[in-house]
């Protein structure tokens, strides 16, 4: 049997978790996984969602509409864009890997940069779709060389995976402005944010004022719903958008119905909002006492924080993958997630603090 070799290598971090599952299994003994990248405080409590849902309606039994769900995408521009764009803009993709693979599949660019510290699967989903890839060393970086990134697509996350800081929007918007008018397309892909912005956060709707901006965003993270597997993407550029909604048709045929009506309850009913501030609002607020306790115990490597805000929902620590596995603390060490200083890096870990903080707290205190 002959295969087409992707060249990507499995994940690290689902490596980690396997490793671990096994290391219960072996010992009895319970680890603290915070190699995960998902949003464990609590669930979001969907009992006042699920009786607004017709489960015998068209939407649900019937295949979605290609680019996405007309209520859904009306939602999602009410919630994250205050109504200024338009539903032909938006595309409802299966998650953020999804939206990222069908991206990159879409645009033909020479290059894709990265940030120096970048989520491990974006160079594998790029390896999968033929794209180069390179990385950037700072925002600074982008905007003192521009012409080195002329013709390529620079991706920005922020909330960073792995810091997990966070930097000024202001500044943010001044630099996607520079870079749009260089050429340059942006990839934003942010699907930490909404949980630390209010519903009339603006920046998005700022953020679409670029012709070069594509937003990738998932809500996995924001309205805890990982296992549904849904985002979307926004786009104001045609000819993206024709081959983007091509692509879209191929690969999936539609995005799952009930998880779209799911979703547009909980942009766009009162229960809904309801249910997810109350989830937002618990899990920031952990957070926080994770982040201020790993302070006060000197675990927070503050060289990363020098010019940004840690947030969230991860965290680099000066302990080392393999430090905090003796003491039962699953991580995922830094060097996964850079191509440079793999040496230096060796001695940090990130760590998804998005747990509950007596949870980490009964770990953490044995360190």
């Amino acid at each position: 049997m002959k295969i087409k070799n992707t060249g990507a290598k499995y994940s690290a971090i689902v490596g980690i978790g396997e490793k671990l599952a096994k290391l219960e299994r072996e010992t009895t003994e319970k680890f603290l996984r915070l190699n995960r990248g998902i949003p464990a405080v609590t669930n979001i409590d969907l009992s006042q969602i699920i009786p607004l849902i017709d489960f015998n309606s068209a939407e649900i039994q019937v295949y979605p509409a290609n680019s996405g769900s007309f209520k859904l995408k009306t939602a999602i521009n009410k919630y994250y864009f205050l109504d200024t764009t338009k539903p032909e803009h938006l595309f409802v993709t299966a998650g953020g890997v999804n939206a990222l693979d069908l991206i990159f599949k879409t645009l033909d660019n020479e290059q894709l940069f990265l940030p120096e510290f970048y989520w491990g699967a974006y160079v594998n989903i790029a390896k999968i779709n033929k794209l180069e890839t390179n990385t950037y060393l700072s925002f600074d970086d982008l905007l003192q060389n521009k012409e080195n990134f002329k013709n390529a697509s620079v991706l920005i996350c922020d909330p960073n995976n792995p810091i997990g800081n966070k930097y000024d929007d202001a500044m943010l918007l001044s630099l996607v402005s520079e870079l749009d008018k260089n050429g340059t397309t942006i990839i934003w892909d942010s699907p930490y944010r909404k949980l630390f912005t209010k519903n009339d956060d603006d920046f998005y709707a700022k953020l679409i004022q670029f012709k070069n901006v594509i937003i990738a965003e998932s809500f996995s993270k924001s309205l805890g719903l990982s296992g549904q597997r849904i985002g979307f993407v926004h786009s104001s550029n045609p000819d993206f958008n024709t081959s983007f909604n091509i692509n879209l048709l191929y690969a999936t045929n539609g995005i799952n119905g009930f998880a779209q009506v799911l979703v547009e309850k909980l942009l766009a009913s009162k229960e809904g909002r309801m249910a997810a501030d109350n989830f937002r609002k618990k899990t920031v607020s952990e957070m926080q006492l994770n982040i201020d306790y790993l302070k006060k115990k000197d675990l927070l490597a503050d060289d990363f924080y020098q010019d940004s805000t840690p947030v969230g929902i991860f965290i680099i620590v000066n302990k080392s993958e393999e430090e905090l596995l003796k003491h039962n603390i699953g991580s995922v060490g830094l060097y996964y997630f850079t191509k440079s200083n793999k040496d230096i890096t060796t001695k940090y870990a990130r760590l998804c603090i998005a747990v509950p903080h007596k949870e980490l707290v009964s770990y953490f205190d044995n360190l």
